[in-house]
């Protein structure tokens, strides 16, 4: 049975549910990810990781959210980023609520995007709904929080190129990536890499995409079977 709570019936939810009260709730974007990659790498990247988790740990996953806020690509072509966190907070909360409603016992936040604003507003979410004692009890989580030694976060370059491919194989398309040097600043246009942050996606990767997707779906699940 899928893990993807929109394709389930109210009784497979609640049978899901019986055995493991957790739900997860993937967080991402729409945003330029260079000429290489899907605008909504973010949000697909959190979906998939944490149907990975879910498959291991349990419980169901929440629709992605494709609304963040933060980050430096907010006028890039094809990038809808909200001014600041009111709106995307308004209805987390919102969802949250809900599902204390409905007897949920753990929810997980977990957001692929992970510019300061963002990650600042799911630890306030998380914080303030505890302070409460009310389940579910809220852990907040994103990718690049996961220490994976020598491979280093970024945006859209070598890591989150990796990630995708291990979530969403053949959605990117180094095809569309210049060959030329990378030497123009990579908020200038005319750069090869224009918008990319952190190691040039066109190098080999050190971590198979497959592997980079098992070391981040066990530290989800592990962080997620804490009982604290």
């Amino acid at each position: 049975m899928t893990r993807q709570i929109e394709r389930l019936r109210p009784h497979q939810i609640e049978e899901a549910l019986s055995h493991r009260s957790l739900i997860y709730l993937p967080l991402g974007t729409i945003e330029w990810h260079c000429h290489h990659l899907p605008v909504g790498l973010d949000a697909l990247t959190a979906h998939g990781l944490c149907l990975a988790a879910a498959e291991e740990s349990g419980g169901l996953v929440w629709p992605t959210l494709y609304y963040g806020t933060g980050g430096d690509h907010g006028a890039f072509p094809w990038t809808v980023m909200m001014p600041d966190a009111t709106q995307i907070e308004a209805l987390l909360r919102f969802t949250i609520r809900r599902l204390s409603n409905l007897g949920v016992q753990k929810a997980v936040l977990f957001s692929g995007h992970f510019a300061d604003t963002q990650l600042e507003m799911i630890d306030r979410i998380a914080a303030d709904w505890n302070a409460t004692g009310a389940k579910p009890h809220v852990i907040a989580f994103s990718v690049n929080r996961a220490p994976i030694s020598g491979f280093a976060p970024d945006h859209a370059g070598l890591f989150e190129t990796t990630l995708l491919e291990g979530v969403a194989p053949g959605l990117s398309d180094m095809g569309r990536l210049s060959q030329e040097a990378d030497q123009l600043e990579r908020f200038d246009p005319r750069s090869p890499l224009w918008g990319i942050v952190g190691a040039d996606p066109r190098s080999i990767s050190p971590i198979s995409a497959d592997g980079l997707v098992r070391l981040l779906r066990d530290w989800l699940t592990t962080k997620v079977n804490n009982p604290v």
